[in-house]
């Protein structure tokens, strides 16, 4: 007779392994550097970052056995390598996203910090 937490364990780590192949899979240089545009003797590449992850568990309860799993994949642009007269250079593109988040941040972290100096000024007022 063959034990179940062996062979569940087995059907676990199966299919762990076949979610991770599938990602990788989908994760080729390809989606990385994109095909070359050649324009007045100037060629670029697109180039991207791709970002992955996957996860998958399972347990049992009252006698019964569950499994689950799934996984993601973001690309997202940042860049082109620019090649012009025998030369390349690589390009940042810049997120106007980032901005915004920098300058809300900077915000809060401006008000919480006169918020602190006005309470310790008030303190000193009432000694």
């Amino acid at each position: 007779m063959e034990n179940n937490s062996t062979s569940g364990s087995a059907s676990k780590s199966a299919f762990i392994e076949r979610l991770a192949e599938k990602l990788g899979l989908a994760a080729k240089s390809s989606l990385i550097y994109g095909e070359p545009v050649e324009r007045d003797g100037v060629t670029v590449i697109p180039v991207s970052k791709a970002m992955y992850g996957f996860g998958g568990g399972a347990g049992t309860k009252a006698g019964e056995e569950g499994s689950g799993g799934g996984g993601g994949l973001a690309i997202m642009p940042v860049g082109y390598i620019e090649m012009k007269q025998g030369n390349s250079r690589f390009r940042v593109i810049r997120d106007p996203q980032t901005v915004v988040k920098i300058v809300a941040i900077a915000g809060i972290v401006t008000l919480l910090t006169v918020r602190s100096i006005t309470k310790v000024l008030r303190r000193k007022d009432y000694k």
